[in-house]
C-alpha cells in the first residue's frame, strides 16, 4: 500500500550516486531511473579518420565513373588495360586533382588542371564542417578549427600516399611525396575553411536569437583580428581585379579566334562522348588560362615551350600542341594593340586594394596609410606568384619542359605595380576619411537652397507703385512718440504717487499751504467790497464817518526763496520716496 494521501503529490527521492565500479552498467541504470544516458564524445582523431575515408571514397567513386565511361567510348588502351588499368587511371586523376604530378616514359608532367581541385575541395570543406559539429568544440573556436583541420588532413594525406604507391606502374608513376604534401595542404585549407564556416554560422545563429540568418564565406572574416582582416580584404579586392582582367583577355581572344578552334575540333574528331570529355578537360584548364591572362596583363606574360614568349612586348611562338583553347594565342609578331589596354589592370587593382584596406581599418591612420596600402600590394604580388607557379609546369621533356608564366617575374612586377598604386590610393582614401567631419560641418552651416519646383511657378507681376507727393504739415496728425525706456528702469510716476509701506507718520495737515507750495497754489481772492456812495460819504457799521483814519496794514509773511530741488527723491530698499520740507510750527 502507498503511504501517500489522495490529492498529495509524491516527493521526488534524491538520486543515488553511481557505483565506482561497473561502468558498463551505468547507462542501463540511468535509463532505469528515467534519465537519458550521457553521450560519449568521440575522439577527434577517430572523427578525422572517418571524414578522410568519406572524402576519399566519394572522390574516387566520381572519378572512376567518368574514367569508366571514357574507357568504354574511347579505344581500350587509352584509359588503361582492363579494369585494373581503369582504377589506376582514376587514382592518377584523383592525385592530379590535388596537384600531384606524375612521370611517364618521355618525362614528367607538372602542367595540371586547377579546375579539378574543386571536387576534393568541396568534399573536404563539408568534412571539416561535419567534424566541428560532431566534436562540439565550443571554447576557443580558432584553436578548435586548427585541430579539426589537422585531424582531417593527416589521415587524408596518408591515404593519398598509399594510393600513389598502389597506382604506380611501368607506364605511369605518380609522385608519392607530391601526393603527400599536396593532399595535406588541400585538406588543411579546405577542411579548415569548412570548420571555420560552421563555427561562424553557429555564432551568427546564436546572435540572431531564433531568426534565420545566412552567413556566407565572407563571414569567415569574423575569426580574424581587425588589422589582418583589413589586409585580407584589400588583397582579395586587388586579386579579384587582376583575375577579372585575365578572364576578359581570354574571352576576347577566344571570340576572335573561334574559327581556328573549330578547325582543331574537326582535326581531332573526338565524337560525342569524346567531345564531352574534351569539354570537361577544357573547363578544368580554364583557371590556368585565366592566370596566364593575368600574367600577360602584369607584364611578363607566359611561354608555351622553350624559347617562346607571349607578352605585351611581342609574341614569339613555335609549334604548339593541338589543344583547342590554345587557338586563342595571338599570331607571332607585335602584340595586338587592343590587348595593351590590359596593362592598366595592375594599377586599377592597386587602387581598389588600397581603398578597401583603408576603408576596412578599425580606425583611420595618418602617416601609416601609404604603408598599409603598399603591404596589401606586396601580399597581392605574393599570391599572384603562387598562382603562376601552380598554373604552369612541364609537359613532358624536351622543348615543352617550360610551359606557363614565370612565378618570380609575375610576383615581383605585381608587387611593385599594385603596391605603388595601392599606397597612393590608400593615402588619398585616408585623407578623405579624415576630412569627412569637416565637410559635414560645412554642409550643416550652409543655408539650404530653395527647391527647384518653387522656381518653376509662375510669378504674378506686381502693380507699379505711384510715388506720393511730399507731405504738407498738418495733413497727418501723428501721435508723439514716447521716449524709449530701459526695460529694467521703473516708471517714476508710479512711485511718486505710491505710498511706501514703511513711511513715517505724516504730520497733521494744516490749513495754510506749505511754504514750498505757496507759489504753486494761488490764494483765493476776497470778495470785492460793496460799491461806495457816489457822494463820497463813508459809512462805518451803519454810522457816517466824516474823515476816518486809515488802518495800518499787516505786514506780509515772509516767503522763503524757492529751493533748487523742491522735490528731492530717495531710493530706500527698492522704493522711491519724495522728501518735502515743511516750515517750522513756531511761524
Amino acid at each position: 500500500m502507498s503511504d501517500r494521501t489522495p490529492g498529495q503529490r509524491a516527493k521526488r527521492e534524491p538520486s543515488r550516486p553511481a557505483p565506482a565500479k561497473g561502468e558498463a552498467g551505468r547507462p542501463r541504470a540511468e535509463a532505469a531511473r528515467g534519465r537519458p544516458p550521457a553521450q560519449v564524445a568521440r575522439p577527434l582523431y577517430v572523427t578525422g579518420l572517418v571524414a578522410a575515408l568519406w572524402c576519399v571514397g566519394i572522390g574516387l567513386a566520381v572519378l572512376t565513373t567518368i574514367t569508366l565511361i571514357g574507357w568504354i567510348a574511347a579505344p581500350k588502351t587509352a584509359m588503361g588495360h582492363g579494369l585494373s588499368g581503369v582504377f589506376r587511371t582514376a587514382v592518377n586523376f584523383w592525385l592530379v586533382a590535388h596537384h600531384a604530378g606524375f612521370s611517364y616514359g618521355q618525362g614528367r608532367v607538372g602542367l595540371l588542371p586547377l579546375g579539378v581541385i574543386v571536387l576534393p575541395g568541396v568534399l573536404l570543406y563539408r568534412g571539416g564542417g561535419w567534424m566541428i559539429r560532431v566534436a562540439g568544440l565550443r571554447q576557443r573556436p580558432r584553436i578548435a578549427v586548427v585541430h579539426v583541420a589537422v585531424a582531417q588532413a593527416a589521415p587524408y594525406a596518408g591515404l593519398a600516399a598509399l594510393l600513389a604507391l598502389a597506382a604506380s606502374s611501368k607506364e605511369v608513376r605518380p609522385s608519392a611525396w607530391q601526393a603527400l604534401v599536396g593532399c595535406f595542404l588541400v585538406a588543411v585549407i579546405a577542411g579548415g575553411l569548412g570548420a571555420a564556416r560552421a563555427v561562424v554560422a553557429a555564432q551568427v545563429a546564436a546572435e540572431a536569437k531564433g531568426r534565420r540568418v545566412r552567413s556566407g564565406l565572407g563571414a569567415l572574416l569574423r575569426l580574424l583580428p581587425e588589422r589582418p582582416r583589413s589586409l585580407v580584404i584589400g588583397v582579395a579586392g586587388a586579386l579579384g581585379v587582376l583575375l577579372a582582367s585575365g578572364a576578359v583577355l581570354v574571352a576576347v581572344a577566344l571570340a576572335m579566334n573561334m574559327a581556328a578552334a573549330d578547325d582543331l575540333y574537326g582535326m581531332l574528331a573526338p565524337g560525342v562522348v569524346g567531345g564531352v570529355l574534351l569539354l570537361l578537360v577544357e573547363l578544368a584548364f580554364l583557371p590556368n588560362a585565366v592566370i596566364w591572362g593575368m600574367a600577360y596583363a602584369v607584364g611578363p606574360g607566359f611561354s608555351v615551350g622553350a624559347g617562346t614568349s607571349v607578352s605585351p612586348t611581342g609574341v614569339f611562338l613555335d609549334i604548339v600542341p593541338a589543344f583547342p583553347p590554345l587557338a586563342a594565342l595571338p599570331q607571332p609578331g607585335p602584340a595586338p594593340a587592343l590587348s595593351l589596354i590590359a596593362l592598366a589592370a595592375p594599377f586599377a587593382a592597386g587602387a581598389v586594394g588600397g581603398v578597401l584596406t583603408i576603408r576596412s581599418l578599425p580606425s583611420p591612420v595618418a602617416e601609416g596609410a601609404p604603408l598599409w596600402g603598399f603591404v596589401s600590394g606586396a601580399l597581392t604580388g605574393a599570391v599572384a606568384a603562387l598562382l603562376s607557379a601552380l598554373s604552369g609546369g612541364p609537359l613532358g621533356g624536351g622543348r615543352m619542359a617550360t610551359v606557363g608564366p614565370s612565378a618570380w617575374q609575375v610576383g615581383l612586377l605585381a608587387a611593385l605595380e599594385v603596391g605603388i598604386s595601392a599606397a597612393i590610393a590608400a593615402w588619398v582614401a585616408n585623407w578623405m576619411v579624415l576630412r569627412r567631419p569637416a565637410r559635414e560641418a560645412t554642409k550643416k552651416s550652409k543655408p539650404k537652397k530653395a527647391p527647384k519646383k518653387a522656381a518653376k511657378k509662375r510669378v504674378q507681376p506686381k502693380p507699379a507703385t505711384v510715388p506720393l507727393s511730399a507731405p504738407i504739415p498738418g495733413d497727418y496728425d501723428l501721435p508723439a512718440a514716447k521716449a524709449p525706456k530701459a526695460p529694467h528702469a521703473p516708471d517714476p510716476v508710479q512711485f511718486e504717487e505710491a505710498e511706501p509701506v514703511l513711511a513715517p507718520r505724516r504730520p497733521r495737515r494744516r490749513s495754510d499751504p506749505l511754504p514750498d507750495l505757496a507759489e504753486e497754489r494761488p490764494e483765493p481772492k476776497p470778495a470785492p467790497p460793496p460799491p461806495l456812495p457816489s457822494d463820497g460819504t463813508i459809512v462805518v457799521e451803519g454810522h457816517i464817518v466824516d474823515d476816518p483814519e486809515p488802518e495800518p496794514e499787516e505786514p506780509a509773511r515772509p516767503v522763503p526763496p524757492p529751493r533748487a530741488d523742491p522735490n528731492r527723491t530717495e531710493n530706500r530698499g527698492g522704493a522711491i520716496y519724495v522728501l518735502r520740507e515743511e516750515p517750522d510750527r513756531d511761524d
